[in-house]
């Protein structure tokens, strides 16, 4: 990028917002809560335009979609944080073992420092403002490195991070590779990354360096699992939306599908009705749906498709691609092999590879040989089925009857665990990222642990047994 900014001045961005750290932690709570208000507006009113314009520049992304995906995540977040920030903040006072009698104990949430967010392309405004607000809530500075892959969105926020904070307290810095290297060699006092994996520990190892703490919102193959007593008609219609919104760029889609093969052929009918309901004939022509993001993706998700049919995948409905605009029409595969593309890597698009199965120990035996996923959805009727699946499998969260709602519950804690992400985000679980608890105990008059001190007699180590038995 032409404009983008070298080591010696992201450095003194750096040291600007160091400087500044303890005068911005040290506000009152009625200026971060400002603060966030004034973020919701900037977000809400005032560049609402450009972000939808940008984002049907970037990604061909729907009005309605950009609303519901990027805005309405965000404004809920802030409202949120309105709502709570006054308990967050407050002093949280804890019991006090009778052995230290005389002193009260408490957490109090300060805030990390210095904070890096490393946002991803798919949804560039919900996953780089939403962890902003957590940041902000709990009074941090913080540098702000988006996506390149998406630059009319990235200009856009950028003037909209500039009209409302200044440099020394939190900013964006637009740039490619080497801008995130640099900015990783610096040390940071938390990161927060969303995005593959495989950059996830790349992020990781440079914060090790600093002794950092991070926050990895990573990804994986979630699956869907569909059960002989499900409603098919109405698990098409939720996975259709889950999986086809933004084009399957979603870090929580449904990846695959696992259905009681006395319902596959059901479940391929309802798709085929739903999409066509969705997005008319013509997927890749409607005005509700989201092209992929460049051509590169746009190749890769479309070499899976072609890898699956050498390896005798069906193509059940879709399959078209449009060089023009990388436009992938929902895809829907069956008879697909396990050694594919599709169930090997995760696909990050438009595919929906679908496996009967007739054994629920099979499929549950199949998902725990993978990494965990940032997801599992189950769709049942019968709670024995939906305990069985939740007790006996790992994930980072997951719906029953419903699949990714459960990223908007700000009541939620969101995020992944081991290769599917480090951490929570959301609501309070946000606002902990971003914090140490810091415990405190106070003494206010001298305490029993006085008379166990030096020198060591025979009646202190009674005591001291005394203490280790009932105390």
């Amino acid at each position: 990028m032409k404009d983008q900014l070298d080591l010696n001045s992201i450095t003194t961005i750096f040291e600007k917002q160091r400087k500044n750290q303890f005068a911005v932690a040290n506000q009152p709570i009625s200026e971060r809560r400002r603060k966030l208000k004034a973020l919701k507006k900037a977000v809400e009113v005032t560049f609402r335009g450009a972000i939808q314009e940008a984002l049907y520049k970037d990604m061909g992304k729907p009005k309605a979609e950009v609303d519901l995906t990027e805005i309405y995540p965000v404004t809920s977040e802030i409202k949120h944080a309105l709502s709570h920030l006054n308990s967050w903040t407050s002093k949280q006072r804890v019991s006090t073992p009778i052995a230290f009698m005389g002193s009260t104990s408490s957490i109090q949430y300060e805030p990390k420092g210095v904070c890096l967010i490393i946002s991803p392309w798919n949804f560039p405004v919900n996953l780089t403002i939403s962890p902003l607000v957590s940041a902000i809530a709990a009074g941090n500075t913080v540098i702000i490195k988006p996506s390149e892959m998406t630059p009319h969105i990235s200009k856009v926020m950028k003037e909209l991070i500039a009209s409302v904070f200044e440099e020394n307290e939190i900013t964006l810095i637009e740039g490619a590779i080497q801008t995130s290297t640099d900015l990783l060699s610096l040390p940071f006092n938390h990161i927060f990354f969303t995005g593959a994996p495989s950059i996830g520990k790349i992020v990781m190892s440079a914060a090790a360096k600093h002794l950092a703490s991070v926050t990895l919102e990573l990804g994986g193959k979630s699956p869907t699992i569909i059960d002989e007593t499900a409603s098919i008609k109405t698990a098409a219609k939720r996975i259709a939306w889950g999986k086809f919104a933004n084009a399957g760029q979603v870090c929580i889609a449904p990846d695959h599908i696992y259905v009681h093969k006395s319902k596959q052929e059901e479940l391929v009918n309802e798709f085929t009705k739903v999409i066509k309901s969705f997005y008319g004939e013509y997927a890749n022509q409607s005005e509700s749906y989201t092209c992929i993001v460049n051509a590169s993706h746009k190749d890769r998700v479309a070499s899976m498709i072609d890898n699956a049919k050498e390896e005798g995948a069906t193509v059940s409905y879709g399959g078209k691609v449009d060089e023009k605009s990388n436009a992938i029409e929902p895809t829907i595969l069956t008879n697909v092999k396990m050694s594919s593309k599709v169930m090997q890597e995760e696909i990050f698009g438009p595919i929906l590879p679908i496996i009967p199965y007739d054994s629920i120990e099979e499929v549950i035996d199949t998902i725990n040989s993978k990494d965990k996923p940032l997801a599992l959805y189950i769709y049942s009727k019968k709670t024995k089925n939906i305990n069985h699946i939740l007790k006996n499998t790992r994930a980072g969260g997951s719906c029953i009857n419903n699949n990714a709602v459960h990223f908007f519950n700000k009541n939620l804690p969101f995020g992944g665990s081991n290769n599917s992400g480090i951490g929570k985000s959301h609501g309070v679980f946000g606002f902990q990222e971003f914090s140490n608890a810091r415990g405190v105990l106070k003494q206010h008059i001298p305490g029993a642990l006085e008379m166990l001190m030096p020198p060591y007699t025979n009646f202190k180590e009674t005591l001291i047994n005394l203490t280790i038995k009932w105390f």
